[in-house]
C-alpha cells in the first residue's frame, strides 16, 4: 500500500509539473497575441485576428481581421483596408483608411519594380493597365501580356490617360514613390474613383525587405500563401549566401551619366548590401550617410577615382545607362577608367536592363555576385556579364 501512495504522490507530481510547463506555454502565447492585438489598429465591427510576421521589412505592416479583411499600413503613414469581395465596408472608418474592395483587378501598374512581383505569385492577370509601353518591359509576362492586348499603355506615371482607366474599370493604381512628385496626378486619380496605392519597397535598406513586399501584393490580390512561399524561397537562398565566408574582394557599383558625374549607391542601399550578402564589401563603407531618402550618390570623378581605383571588381549599371559592349565603351565616358585595378585584371562586369525591373529576382542577383567573386572564369550570368 506504501509502494502505491508512493507511486501515486510520484504521479501526482509529474502531473503538476506538466500542467505548468503547459500552462507557461500558453501564458506565452498568450501574451504574445495580447501584444499583437494591443498594438492592432481598432476597426469598428471587425474583431482582430493576427498579425503577419515581418522578417526583413520595416515600411509595412499587415493586421488581419475575422471575415478575411485586412489592414495594411505605411510607415508612411498611409493606411489601406482590403474588403473581400461580396463582404461590406465597415461603418464609421476613419478618412484617412483608403479602402480597396476585392476583387481587385484592371490595377493600373505605375511602378514598374512592382510588376515582378506580381508576377511570381501569378499575379499579372490582375493588372490592366501599365505606365510603360511593351518595348519597355522585361517581365516577360508584362510584355507579352501588352504584345497581345491584354493590357494597355495608358500613359507615363505622370500623365496617365485617366479616361481610359475610367472605362476599363481600374480599381487600384499601384504607384512607385515617384508619384510623390506629382500629387495632382494622385489627386485626380482618386477624384474619378480609382484608388492610389504607393509602394515604398524602394526604402528597404535590406535586400530581402524589398522582396518581403510580395506580401503586400499577396494581401491584395487573395494570393497569400502564394506569397509566403515565394518569400520563404528567396529568404533561404539569399540566407545559405550569407552563411558563407567573405571572399573579402571589394566591389563597386556605379554608372555614368550624360554630364560625366559618376553616380553610385549609398552604404546603406540594399544593392551594396546585396554585395556584402555574396561574400564581397562595397568600396565606399560610409558613403552618402546623410539622412536624405534618395539611394543614389552623384560624385565627380576625381572623386570616385580616388576609392574605386583600387576595386577588385567594377559592376557597371546598365540598367539605368547603356550597358557596355566593350571596355572601350568605359574608357571613352573617361580615360581614368584604365588606371583602374578592376579594368587592369579583367574584372569589369555590367547589369542588364532587366536588373531595376527584378525585384523578385533579389536571390539570383546576389548568387551571380557570388559566381563573379568566386569564380574566375565567370563570364555570362543571369543578371551580369564579364565586359572585354
Amino acid at each position: 500500500m506504501r509502494i502505491y501512495k508512493k507511486f501515486f504522490s510520484v504521479f501526482l507530481s509529474f502531473i503538476l509539473v506538466l500542467g505548468l510547463f503547459t500552462g507557461c506555454g500558453s501564458h506565452s502565447g498568450d501574451e504574445s497575441r495580447k501584444t499583437q492585438e494591443k498594438d492592432a489598429p481598432m476597426i469598428s465591427g471587425l474583431s482582430f485576428d493576427q498579425q503577419v510576421k515581418l522578417d526583413y521589412a520595416t515600411g509595412f505592416q499587415i493586421y488581419r481581421y475575422d471575415g478575411g479583411y485586412s489592414l495594411i499600413t505605411e510607415e508612411s503613414g498611409s493606411k489601406y483596408l482590403v474588403v473581400p469581395k461580396g463582404k461590406n465596408v465597415p461603418k464609421d472608418l476613419t478618412s484617412d483608411i483608403v479602402v480597396l474592395q476585392q476583387p481587385l483587378n484592371q490595377i493600373y501598374m505605375a511602378a514598374t519594380a512592382t510588376a515582378s512581383l506580381f508576377d511570381s505569385i501569378d499575379g499579372i492577370d490582375a493588372i490592366g493597365a501599365s505606365c510603360a509601353e511593351a518595348d519597355g518591359w522585361y517581365v516577360e509576362h508584362m510584355k507579352e501580356k501588352m504584345q497581345q492586348g491584354k493590357i494597355s499603355f495608358a500613359g507615363k506615371y505622370s500623365q496617365p490617360d485617366y479616361e481610359l482607366l475610367v472605362d476599363k474599370k481600374c480599381s487600384l493604381a499601384v504607384e512607385s514613390t515617384m508619384i510623390l512628385h506629382a500629387p495632382e496626378v494622385k489627386e485626380k486619380l482618386e477624384e474619378v474613383g480609382i484608388p492610389v496605392f504607393v509602394d515604398y519597397s524602394s526604402y528597404e535598406e535590406h535586400p530581402l525587405g524589398r522582396v518581403e513586399w510580395v506580401k503586400v501584393y499577396g494581401e491584395l490580390l487573395g494570393k497569400q500563401q502564394e506569397a509566403e512561399d515565394f518569400f520563404n524561397q528567396q529568404k533561404k537562398t539569399v540566407e545559405q549566401l550569407k552563411s558563407e565566408e567573405s571572399t573579402k574582394k571589394t566591389v563597386a557599383f556605379f554608372y555614368c551619366n550624360q554630364a560625366g558625374v559618376i553616380v553610385t549607391r549609398k552604404t546603406s542601399d540594399y544593392l551594396p548590401k546585396m554585395i556584402t550578402l555574396a561574400g564581397g564589401t562595397y568600396i565606399f563603407d560610409n558613403l552618402g550617410e546623410d539622412g536624405k531618402a534618395s539611394s543614389s550618390v552623384n560624385m565627380t570623378m576625381e572623386e570616385f577615382y580616388a576609392t574605386a581605383k583600387d576595386a577588385d571588381y567594377i559592376i557597371y549599371n546598365g540598367s539605368i545607362d547603356n550597358p557596355l559592349q566593350s571596355v572601350d565603351d568605359l574608357l571613352n565616358k573617361n580615360a581614368l577608367f584604365a588606371d583602374f585595378k578592376a579594368v587592369k585584371e579583367g574584372n569589369v562586369f555590367c547589369t542588364d536592363k532587366y536588373l531595376y525591373q527584378a525585384t523578385n529576382q533579389i536571390a539570383g542577383i546576389c548568387a551571380d555576385i557570388n559566381e563573379m567573386l568566386t569564380n574566375e572564369k565567370a563570364e555570362k550570368l543571369t543578371f551580369l556579364y564579364r565586359v572585354h
